[in-house]
């Protein structure tokens, strides 16, 4: 067969999310702080949105359903709030019928209604002037962070380079890392610039004296001795650590340290301590991550016996149709376009609010599953943790687990035992000898305790503390408390002995 290019067809099924479904499940996935952005981003793209206060929405919806059940949105030819805005069957299609205008005559009547019931509440558009001065208050008190190589390129206008060092310690500082490192080498450095190594380690020596303390090294050993030199201790015991036993020093080969020095174990733990105060990333104190800010989805508050559960509706925009839409809607003389319009955008605008109520709603379920299984954890902490699935929580919710995993991502619940996302209470489980189950957490907060209580001049091996758990009914492989001690970031035995 000659080799080319040939245009063929073929039919093939396959499944494509509807934009309406990947918005709902994005407001799903979105935690709170997110949502208020996706909904913003609604707002400005749909005009036939407003969003209103809790309270008044709350209004809003108790005159929704005092409508409902006086019975007069079900009159014929009315549509009901849910409507899709189309021509339902049975109508008269004698002679030519605008189908639009029938729809909009059967909109206005409905509109006057609410109109009459909405007249007194005076909803303000969007927020009232209060909210807004709040918002505002909140923007403007927000500061932007000065990242590492600004306080650098500072540093460096107030320093003795020459004009010609200048570009050099702009390369320098380019190649400093969050944490203050130095990533590329000097060899790299001069290769790419055509300049001698001698010239670049000139410029990189006065950057190391710049603040903070350690920045501009190339790696550890010489972050921890740039300190050290900062505060004149060149001939201090922990300097010739650092410098000679850096190898030995991050094993923990104590022994091995004071062979070498010549001192004494309790010499060289006093200078460890005091290594240990000096800061390993420079940079630390710039990083732009520092605050990181949660918001609970979800409260869970002690109410007798029993535990009540919400969810924060506070920071959840609410929203609702505007009015001056409804009164354009009940205008006849405008275009077929201009109505089609207005009615697509009010589809989206109601399915935006259901979604908003739905996930809520899916949120609410599931958190009460959770704390329903999760009984002895609220009263107890991790050590009443229990094995929980996400397949066990949505057989009972009645839903799929995928949307479990989307309710609980980046999610947040307050509980009485302190703040904890939501996808900490899922946990594999281990069979006790009672037959009970007992989540893995649990399991290695129980671990860490009995290492933080041993003896450190006789250290547990792994066996040992197997033998200890099986003592509280708890059955496990040497292997598998090996596996938790490293996830704990416990040394083996042989490493955490102290002599």
């Amino acid at each position: 067969m000659p080799q080319g290019i040939h245009l063929s067809q073929r039919l093939v099924q396959s499944q494509v999310l509807a934009p309406q479904l990947q918005q709902s499940l994005a407001l799903l996935q979105a935690p709170v702080l997110d949502l208020k952005a996706l909904v913003e981003q609604e707002l400005q793209q749909n005009p036939v949105l407003e969003e209103v206060s809790p309270a008044e929405a709350e209004s809003a919806e108790a005159d929704d359903r005092e409508l409902e059940a006086s019975g007069e949105a079900g009159e014929p030819g009315e549509l009901s709030a849910d409507s899709d805005f189309d021509a339902g069957p049975g109508e008269d299609t004698e002679g030519p019928v605008d189908a639009f205008e029938a729809e909009f005559e059967r909109l206005a009547q409905l509109d006057q209604e609410w109109r009459d019931h909405f007249a007194q509440t005076n909803l303000p558009l969007r927020t009232s002037a209060e909210a807004e001065e709040k918002r505002q208050f909140m923007f403007d008190s927000l500061v932007a962070e000065t990242s590492l190589q600004e306080v650098l390129q500072e540093q460096v206008r107030d320093s003795a380079l020459s004009p010609e060092q200048l570009p050099i310690a702009e390369m320098l500082i380019g190649n400093i890392d969050d944490y203050g490192y130095l990533k590329a080498s000097l060899e790299e450095l001069a290769g790419a610039t055509g300049l001698m190594v001698d010239q670049i380690v000139e410029v990189l020596k006065v950057i190391q004296t710049f603040e903070p303390p350690g920045v501009g090294a190339r790696d550890l050993q010489e972050c921890l001795r740039l300190q050290l030199e900062r505060q004149g201790r060149q001939n201090t015991l922990e300097y010739r650590i650092i410098n000679e036993f850096m190898e030995a020093l991050g094993k923990r080969r104590i022994p091995e340290i004071a062979r070498g020095t010549g001192q004494s174990v309790d010499e060289v733990q006093a200078a460890l301590a005091r290594i240990a105060k000096l800061e390993p990333r420079p940079g630390r104190a710039y990083l732009p991550d520092d605050d990181h800010y949660i918001l609970p989805e979800v409260f869970v508050r002690k109410s007798g016996d029993d535990y009540q559960v919400t969810t924060n509706n506070e920071h959840v925009p609410h929203l609702r149709i505007s009015n001056t839409y409804k009164d354009l809607m009940a205008q006849r003389g405008n275009p077929a376009e201009v109505r089609n319009y207005i009615r697509e955008k009010i589809r989206a605008g109601k399915f935006l609010i259901k979604s908003l109520q739905q996930r809520q709603q899916t949120i609410l379920n599931i958190a009460r599953e959770i704390v329903n299984r999760q009984r002895d954890f609220m009263a107890k902490g991790v050590i009443g943790l229990k094995p929980l699935t996400m397949v066990q929580v949505a057989q009972v919710v009645g839903v799929h687990e995928t949307t479990v995993s989307r309710a609980v991502s980046g999610k947040y619940m307050e509980t009485p035992q302190g703040i904890f996302e939501m996808k900490y209470f899922f946990t594999a489980g281990i069979q006790t000898a009672s037959g009970d189950g007992m989540s893995n957490t649990s399991v290695k907060d129980m671990i860490a305790d009995i290492f933080k209580a041993e003896d450190s001049a006789k250290p547990l091996s792994d066996q040992e503390v197997v033998r200890m758990l099986k003592e509280k009914g708890i059955v496990i492989a040497r292997r598998t408390v090996a596996k938790y001690r490293t996830e704990l970031n416990i040394l083996p035995s042989n490493l955490r002995k102290v002599y």
